[in-house]
């Protein structure tokens, strides 16, 4: 196909493909004459990877060329190959609070604890030390009692994760499922997290209401005359 036919593919401008193919982010087409360039299904797939990337992911264009340069290496593992599209979608944090060392602490302690392979540098060991020392710092440092549990929930969203991801036998699909799955993903387990809140508060304390107003509906004794 030509340039004109993957835009209407793909739904990106020519401008902005060319632009990929100078920053090194997609391959040039083949060149069918000194104008004229012809793509294929592999263009159209790669196209669709970084859009996703930028658009769902907010990627920048450098985090997207580290990320394409690990799928196209060869010699990396899947896992390697993961592992950088994840770190290149989780933001970094821009301010800490105080405690954060404690909070680290804790951090890493959950991880040894867990029995999680995490190397130190991955962004979410300090997301989620900022938040905690979020917590202790407004008064909130009991919050830490239930890590556990929602560790031992987000390894059972991990792997049903990688389990739907894993149905894509490409690297480059695996890393468009994990990538587009991470980020929408969050936004479907915040959504049913607070479902599920909706849930837990009526089982826990709506029959206690409903008690209540059954003892307030209840008939009250006549009292006798005097």
């Amino acid at each position: 196909m030509r340039i004109g036919e993957l835009s209407r593919e793909t739904g990106v401008a020519i401008p902005t493909i060319k632009y990929y193919v100078r920053e090194g982010l997609l391959p040039a087409g083949r060149l069918t004459s000194p104008n004229q360039a012809s793509y294929d299904a592999g263009h159209v797939r790669r196209l669709r990877l970084i859009r996703g990337m930028i658009d769902v992911g907010g990627l920048s264009v450098s985090a997207v060329r580290d990320v394409l340069a690990a799928v196209d290496s060869p010699e990396e593992s899947v896992h390697h190959v993961l592992g950088a599209a994840q770190e290149a979608i989780t933001p970094r944090t821009a301010a800490a609070p105080e405690g954060m060392e404690e909070a680290r602490q804790t951090v890493a302690e959950l991880i040894r604890r867990r029995g999680w392979r995490v190397e130190p540098q991955n962004p979410s060991i300090e997301k989620l030390a900022v938040a905690l020392a979020t917590f202790r710092g407004i008064g909130h440092g009991d919050f830490e009692e239930v890590l556990d549990a929602y560790a031992e929930a987000c390894e059972r969203v991990a792997a049903a994760d990688l389990a739907w991801a894993g149905r894509n036998a490409e690297v480059d699909g695996l890393v468009e499922s994990v990538v587009v799955g991470t980020v929408l993903g969050d936004a479907v387990l915040s959504a049913l997290r607070r479902l599920a809140h909706v849930e837990a508060s009526a089982r826990r304390f709506e029959s206690l209401a409903e008690g209540a107003r059954g003892r307030r509906r209840r008939p009250q004794p006549t009292p006798k005359a005097l």
